[in-house]
């Protein structure tokens, strides 16, 4: 097997308790790791007709070959399957992070596929390499924190784990996995897992180090990567706990970095009982617009909402608009605290919170409806509640309906149109970029992204400048797909999300960013040169292959690649890292596009101009034969010409 990976899949039949090993390169030739062997094996065994609770379908935990490695951020891992989350059910993702990952490496995996279900709960033990299936059954009923934890105190506390709460026991669309290091993956997938009656997985032991071809040159390589200073966004909503109340910074603890990282922005926040725990992010700010009010103040309350949802299994995005919906059904008097069980007239509170996640994640009452999901909700109390649904967004604020969204930053209307979920990394490369150039535009001290840097970095990364001029539609398209190709390139390998790729950098003279280290890394690892070209082509085929997944579960090419109708009728109002709405326009001046829509013309031309882009029939958006054998899926296309999925 090539340098950087284990070389062996674990696969795993719960229906049997079979447990078998395939090559790793079966995949990883064409598919590199990560998102593109999770999805080449579901490809080949989870047909369209497989619910997301079905014993047939897959839940695959994949690493890349660059996990294990020191200080580059590479040790991230995936989880895919097909998730109840989206309507309809379809193939999905998350991407988690901590030590999990390495230590399955280290364990001579690169990927473990399961299948099946138990007829009891269970969790897999991988023990030096060795697996096992054991009961899960005292376990079954309780959180992922405290399973985790239990399961650390039976194996050693170098073991980790991946578990779920009873929101995924009970099967909760919105259920979530919680690793090592708080590391929590979304996207309904540990709805999956409980379907499974899969309680965890432990991995402990192995032998630490990754075989590497070339360990000078990535000795090089990295040392190259460490002095290398990104540009700083200096007054940050990363500050999370800081930015509504000043005074609990003294709360604030530096967090474990993932395995072998130099470390991020990752904090641990400790109470004032002594609980500890990760707090960052969007879970640790989805509570805070209603706890500081309702208490007057701050106080631990939305930490402990954090540590709820990641103990009980939850996605807190989903939770946030969950919460903003039984607000808005309750202001209008649909809901309240007699017809939900739930105390909604005390939002805010831990009472609250606390009643809200036991209920979701037990089916308990009313929880049983929200369990399936906001839309199944809504509907099932009636037109006015469902009418409700168009006035809540993210953060307690109704006028924050997406993350990065496309009314705000154009060319990420794409990855709204396309992806099964937020998919975050795609929509970072301009959102989290611009915000930097507004600290340059609003004249804050020190700040280096200009707007001709910002020009430089979208030509280099984005494919023209035109990519940086937000009042215009054109050179959208070519960005959105050089991005998607990059960003799923990075899912593969897999590599940190907020330090990769390297778009801006502080240390050098034009502060533009250096694309080709990524596969520079690869290359020495491995021992096989990759270009950044190649690099990118491996992230093309996976989209694609993602794409023809989509697809085979009835996505319908331009028919399904659309937006809400308020992204076109709804001007924008607030982003959370850039509230004034601020962007570069024609020759880098500074214009707001707050009070802006999406214009649905130009939105359909763009999407015309990227079909041409893929080699996709611009009038269906279908794949055609031609761009899957272009991107090496040729073995693909014959399925899909049969199916009536290509044109």
């Amino acid at each position: 097997m090539t340098s950087g990976y284990a070389g062996r899949v674990l696969r795993l039949d719960l229906s049997s308790g079979s447990i078998a090993q395939v090559p790793t390169s079966e995949y990883a030739d064409r598919f590199l790791g990560g998102r593109g062997i999770a999805a080449k094996v579901y490809w080949d065994e989870v047909g369209p007709q497989v619910g997301a609770f079905d014993a047939e379908n897959r839940i695959i935990f994949a690493t890349g070959p660059l996990a294990g490695l020191p200080v580059i951020g590479g040790s991230r891992w995936q989880v895919c399957g097909k998730s109840p989350a989206p309507s309809p059910e379809q193939f999905c993702y998350c991407n988690l992070g901590g030590r999990w990952g390495a230590d399955l490496k280290f364990c001579g995996y690169d990927a473990i596929v399961v299948q099946g279900k138990s007829d009891r709960p269970t969790y897999l033990l991988i023990d030096d390499g060795r697996p096992e299936l054991r009961d899960a059954s005292a376990l079954w009923g309780r959180g992922a924190i405290a399973t985790r934890e239990t399961l650390k105190g039976e194996q050693g506390r170098s073991a980790t784990v991946v578990a779920i709460g009873p929101a995924g026991e009970n099967m909760a669309v919105m259920a979530s996995l919680l690793a090592d290091n708080d590391a929590s993956g979304s996207g309904g997938l540990g709805a999956v897992m409980g379907s499974k009656r899969l309680k965890a997985i432990v991995v402990k032991g192995g032998q630490r180090g990754v075989k590497v071809a070339q360990p000078d040159r990535l000795r090089e390589l990295t040392s190259y990567y460490r002095g290398l200073r990104r540009i700083s966004l200096r007054t940050s909503s990363y500050r999370y706990s800081t930015q509504l109340v000043p005074s609990v910074s003294h709360k604030m603890r530096k967090a474990s970095p993932c395995y072998g990282c130099l470390g991020c922005f990752r904090k641990l926040y400790q109470a004032d009982d002594g609980r500890t725990g990760k707090y960052m992010c969007h879970s640790a700010m989805f509570y805070q617009p209603r706890a500081v009010p309702y208490y007057g103040g701050w106080n631990d309350v939305p930490f402990y909402a954090t540590k709820l949802v990641d103990d009980y299994g939850l996605d807190s995005k989903a939770m946030d608009l969950t919460i903003g919906w039984l607000q808005r059904c309750h202001e209008a008097g649909i809901l309240n605290d007699a017809n939900t069980g739930i105390p909604v007239s005390r939002a805010g509170s831990l009472e609250f919170i606390e009643t809200l996640v036991k209920k979701i994640s037990f089916r308990d009452g009313f929880g049983d409806a929200l369990a399936d999901g906001l839309a199944r909700a809504a509907e099932s109390v009636g037109a006015e509640a469902k009418k409700q649904l168009g006035s809540i967004g993210y953060l307690g604020k109704p006028e924050y309906n997406d993350i990065y969204g496309p009314r705000l930053y154009i060319t990420n209307a794409i990855f709204y149109a396309m992806e099964p979920r937020l998919s975050m990394s795609q929509l970072h490369e301009q959102g989290a970029l611009i915000p930097k150039w507004v600290q340059w535009a609003t004249g804050a001290e020190g700040a280096v992204a200009s707007s001709e840097v910002v020009r430089n970095i979208a030509s280099r990364f984005w494919g023209s400048e035109l990519a940086a001029d937000f009042s215009t539609y054109d050179g959208k398209a070519l960005a959105a797909k050089m991005i998607q190709d990059r960003e799923t390139a990075k899912e593969c390998l897999i590599l940190c999300d907020y330090l990769w790729p390297i778009v801006d950098l502080e240390s050098s003279e034009d502060h533009v960013g250096d694309p080709t280290l990524e596969s520079r890394i690869l290359s020495a690892v491995t021992g096989q040169e990759v270009s950044e070209a190649e690099l990118y082509e491996t992230g093309e085929r996976v989209f694609n292959l993602q794409r023809a997944i989509l697809a085979r579960e009835g996505h319908r090419g331009r028919a399904s690649d659309v937006l809400p109708e308020y992204c076109f009728e709804r001007p924008v109002e607030y982003d959370h890292l850039n509230p004034e709405c601020l962007v570069p326009g024609s020759g880098g001046e500074v214009i707001s596009r707050k009070g802006a829509v999406l214009h649905r013309g130009e939105f359909e031309r763009m999407k015309d101009e990227y079909y041409r882009l893929r080699k996709w029939d611009v009038a269906t958006g279908l794949q055609t034969r031609t761009a899957l054998e272009s991107v090496g899926l040729a073995d693909l296309a014959d399925e899909m010409q049969r199916n009536s999925l290509i044109a």
